[in-house]
């Protein structure tokens, strides 16, 4: 049988881990649980680990609610779960730091302040994507710049015409086969 513990769980992003651990560790976790994937996910392992782990008197503790969760039906579903199943949960910093879920009032804040983060969610999607759909029109597209640049194909080329391998001239070139490969069929 192991002892009354208070279960962790925290999403950690390569910026702020170290910092969601210290807190967590600071307000007396004696567990916690590491998750890099995203609050808006719904297939996360560490998750459903701390939920599998916590018993009746324990405390959920997380960083920030948006490491939890990121829609308002999912943040009321698991919080009306861990209150049936008899577990705390409680929030670090952010809007609800102060704010006790289990009572009405805390109830209604954690559906505002769940309500305003998805809202900034689709905010955040709709900029994104009418900043996307404005530098198209302007004839840019995003991602990573090419590596191969004219120079280089036409050396590639000149290469390849003289009987020389593919994989020899992108190691000579520093970038992989596929990479000389699509752009050799680009300029036939």
């Amino acid at each position: 049988m192991r002892a009354a513990q208070a279960p962790i769980f925290c999403f950690t992003c390569a910026s702020d881990g170290q910092l969601q651990r210290d807190a967590l560790t600071a307000a007396g976790c004696a567990r916690i649980f590491e998750d890099k994937a995203s609050g808006k996910n719904t297939n996360r392992p560490e998750l459903t680990a701390v939920l599998d782990y916590a018993r009746p008197g324990d405390t959920l503790c997380v960083w920030k609610l948006d490491r939890f969760a990121r829609s308002l039906i999912g943040l009321v579903t698991m919080v009306d779960t861990l209150r049936e199943r008899g577990i705390g949960f409680k929030v670090l910093t952010g809007a609800l730091a102060n704010i006790a879920p289990g009572t009405a009032d805390g109830r209604l804040m954690l559906q505002v302040v769940g309500a305003m983060a998805e809202f900034e969610r689709s905010l955040i999607k709709e900029r994104t994507r009418a900043g996307l759909d404005a530098a198209k029109a302007q004839g840019r597209t995003g991602g990573r710049p090419s590596v191969v640049d004219e120079d280089v194909l036409t050396v590639a080329r000149a290469r390849k015409a003289k009987g020389e391998s593919v994989s020899a001239i992108a190691k000579a070139h520093g970038i992989s086969r596929a990479t000389l490969y699509r752009h050799l069929g680009e300029a036939a």
